[in-house]
């Protein structure tokens, strides 16, 4: 009985062993191909995509109108409020603008998409003067920690890899800095980029600029010691409880 016991035990054991990493994202097999990281050596920028909403405002005369609005006139700054338009870049990459209508900007970068519809405006306004900027861009980052995974909003148009890692409070302790994952959603597939931070050279690939809903995925160490204690402890509780229940019962019938 004893030995039944005790091979029981091993069993609810190895079985345990599935408890204790089942709380671990995004896993890769060890023959997984990683994608090629964008070279980030060349200027980067933030590249516009689906679902952003832009902010757009157009001046004529070169922006002369914008300058006249740093008076502290009631009227210009009434004007200039009123000037402030958000549009969505619709699932085919499309923005609805008064005059032109819908106009494609997906893939471009903002000041590319300035140039361009300063261009198109050029029929309707007198060298017009278009700024823009994107409001809700931003990543979600996985430290390495259960619980610590935040959203962060992308301020800067090149914000990059390791900047949004900092502003996460950087890698855990239970995180693995050779082993950061950054998905990228690009024409209907995820790409899976492998970073190594661990050493100086990973700095090249940190500098990688980010664009809106990637995810960084700080892979986390498996659990061991005291975390491991804690899940066969009741394991260890059940087999020691029917051990002392089987050697009463055998005594009481000698």
């Amino acid at each position: 009985m004893r030995k039944l016991l005790l091979l029981a035990g091993i069993a609810l054991l190895f079985s345990s062993c599935g408890w204790l990493n089942s709380s671990i994202m995004l896993k890769t097999g060890k023959d997984y191909k990683y994608s090629k990281a964008p070279d980030t050596t060349k200027n980067a920028d933030y590249i516009i995509s689906a679902n952003d909403v832009i902010e757009f405002r157009i001046f004529s005369n070169d922006g002369f109108k914008l300058i006249d609005l740093t008076s502290l006139n009631q009227m210009n700054r009434d004007y200039q409020m009123n000037n402030r338009m958000d549009f969505l870049v619709e699932f085919d990459g499309n923005v609805k603008l008064p005059i032109l209508g819908r106009t494609k900007l997906l893939g471009l970068t903002v000041r590319e998409a300035e140039l361009m519809l300063e261009e198109k405006y050029a029929s309707y306004y007198v060298k017009p003067f278009v700024l823009m900027s994107v409001q809700n861009k931003r990543v979600i980052v996985f430290p390495g920690n259960a619980g610590d995974a935040k959203v962060i909003p992308l301020l800067n148009n090149n914000t990059s890899l390791i900047e949004a890692l900092a502003l996460a409070g950087g890698i855990s302790d239970d995180g693995k800095a050779h082993k950061v994952k950054l998905i990228r959603r690009i024409n209907d597939k995820d790409e899976v980029y492998l970073i190594d931070l661990s050493k100086i050279e990973g700095i090249k690939q940190a500098n990688l600029v980010l664009q809106a809903n990637d995810i960084i995925y700080v892979e986390p160490r498996k659990k061991i010691g005291s975390k491991v204690l804690a899940e066969i402890a009741p394991i260890v509780s059940l087999l020691t409880s029917s051990l002392i229940i089987i050697t009463y019962a055998n005594s009481l019938s000698k």
